[in-house]
């Protein structure tokens, strides 16, 4: 399945946001171990020797070597590769701030290094930064269904790019993802059973006890957040201070749908149409203004949305090379998850629409540490998305459901539709999972954060999320693209710092702004930094 990127920076068949979702009768998914599953043995903290990644590096990388299976940590081990930035301020260090940048699939080594400076400067000087490959990922011991990168790149050349137009498309599409999960059978049946976020929640709690730090202060995004749910809910007492940027609603995650259990998982949450409303704002604010700022802007709203269907018909019957409808719409929803790529996407529409084949994007300088590149191919996200919870069986279901969406949703609904068709074939059975309940008392308070116009985890999951946990605080933001993180907003950054840093949560209700928007050259005015109260406002 094609699971899409989540924040800049992943490469080679990147697989990134995730929620997955269905446990019905009426497929014959995984079966899901008893919530929380049984007490697992006590098992020693592993040793991490820290050393320069690479020469000249700021950051200092370890290998920590875990239990494959928790319920018999004395039989195989698996090596997690982990990384660390020390904080910068001397003398003035609290602990530990472990990070998970989402997927599930985001390599820690790689995009914590790429993420480091949207961390708020308080933060960097009173915390070591730490993230990590989570089991099955990059450099950690990793699902590889392939013998090599040659034969990966011929396997994901067998199927179309984006999602899957027209019979013949569709049918290789199932196809391919039908051979891909023979070749995981086929290479590491047992590792494709231990790969589950409950998992990689007990590594998590593996590598607090290996820092030494009492309690877990943890910032987690898109996945990340399901991720740290699942984590604050075995180890409730664990909790120091978490943050969670982006969240997947915790019960869609891990139930099918009563109303429409065939539904997949993307479309429960809701991204389809979350996507739809940021595309439609794309336009609009690219209409408002002129092609300097947006080269696609038509001149006006209107102008840029027909604009924008003419394109897609137009792709539909005659791509423009390699450019398919279904790759396009991919690229668009892709993009519309940090605002500062907005103008490129423009460009490259624009680009599409005068009949030309758009330049190749830049991919950003790797990170300094040993292997700045790791394979990250669709089964590594796949192993831990569909064994987390079954999708639909029947792959007739993914076509269904695009064609239900699209009225409500338009491209950006069959593009999702599809995201989740791989576990359609999934061969794992997961050994050890976690379905709540999600609302166990917690040490300390959560700190939400949601973005209004998110195009992958809907606003409407933080609110889901602040429902479920026991003890939350839900932090608006209100703008456009995927995590806080990386569209940053001053006010949103003050509040993490203070939450952190002291526990001081902001006033209920609390709202802020991005510090700059999209197609125009702003500065930001009020919030919290600069004494305006809860709200930043942001002037042209």
């Amino acid at each position: 399945m094609h699971i899409p990127g989540s924040i800049a920076g992943r490469r080679h068949h990147a697989a990134a946001l995730a929620a997955v979702v269905v446990c019905s009768t009426m497929f014959t998914g995984p079966d899901l171990a008893p919530a929380g599953g049984a007490p697992s043995p006590s098992v020693p903290a592993p040793k991490l020797d820290w050393k320069p990644c690479v020469q000249g590096s700021p950051f200092d990388c370890a290998t920590a070597k875990v239990p494959l299976d928790y319920r018999n940590p004395g039989r195989r081990t698996i090596e997690l590769a982990v990384i660390k930035r020390k904080a910068t301020g001397p003398g003035r260090r609290i602990g530990t701030l472990f990070h998970n940048p989402g997927g599930p699939g985001g390599p820690g080594t790689v995009q914590m290094p790429q993420n480091y400076e949207f961390f708020p400067q308080k933060v960097r000087e009173r915390f070591d930064i730490v993230s990590w490959d989570p089991r099955g990922i990059g450099s950690s011991t990793a699902m590889n269904c392939f013998e090599n990168r040659q034969e990966a790149d011929a396997w994901a050349a067998s199927k179309p790019a984006g999602f899957p137009v027209g019979e013949k498309e569709r049918t290789a599409y199932v196809a391919a993802y039908k051979d891909l999960a023979r070749r995981c059978q086929q290479r590491d049946p047992e590792l494709l059973r231990h790969v589950s976020t409950a998992d990689t929640a007990r590594d998590l709690e593996q590598l607090r006890q290996a820092v030494g730090d009492e309690q877990l202060s943890y910032f987690g995004i898109s996945y990340g957040t399901f991720l740290g749910a699942t984590y604050a809910n075995l180890f409730p007492d664990k909790v120091r201070a978490m943050v969670f940027d982006s969240n997947v609603d915790p019960q869609v995650w891990t139930h099918a749908s009563d109303d429409d259990p065939r539904l997949p998982t993307f479309l429960r949450m809701g991204a389809d149409r979350g996507a739809a409303a940021v595309l439609d704002k794309f336009l609009a604010l690219c209409g408002s203004t002129t092609t300097a700022r947006c080269a696609f802007s038509a001149g006006s709203p209107k102008a840029s949305r027909e604009k924008f269907d003419q394109l897609m018909q137009r792709l539909r019957k005659h791509p423009a090379g390699a450019w398919t409808y279904g790759r396009t719409v991919g690229d668009v929803v892709n993009s519309l998850y940090q605002v500062q790529g907005w103008t490129g996407l423009a460009g490259r529409l624009q680009t599409l629409w005068q009949g030309r084949v758009p330049e190749p994007v830049a991919f950003p300088p790797g990170p300094p540490v040993p292997n700045p590149n790791p394979y990250l191919g669709d089964e590594q996200a796949g192993a831990v998305f569909c064994s987390d919870s079954p999708n639909p069986r029947d792959p007739a279901a993914y076509h269904a459901a695009e064609e239900a969406s699209a009225p409500r949703a338009g491209d950006a609904g069959r593009f999702w539709a599809w995201a989740a068709e791989g576990c359609a074939a999934w061969p794992a059975t997961v050994a050890n999972s976690y379905r709540g309940p999600w609302n166990k008392p917690t040490a300390h308070p959560i700190l939400l954060v949601g973005t209004t116009y998110d195009p992958a985890t809907p606003y409407s999951g933080a609110q889901a999320m602040a429902r479920e946990l026991a003890n939350a605080r839900l932090l608006t933001n209100s703008g456009y693209g995927h995590t806080a993180l990386v569209n940053p907003s001053s006010c949103v950054n003050e509040h993490e710092s203070r939450y952190l840093i002291d526990g001081t949560l902001p006033p209920a209700g609390t709202t802020c702004r991005q510090d700059t928007p999209p197609f125009s050259a702003t500065k930001p005015r009020g919030g919290v930094g600069t004494g305006g109260g809860g709200t930043a406002d942001i002037v042209s």
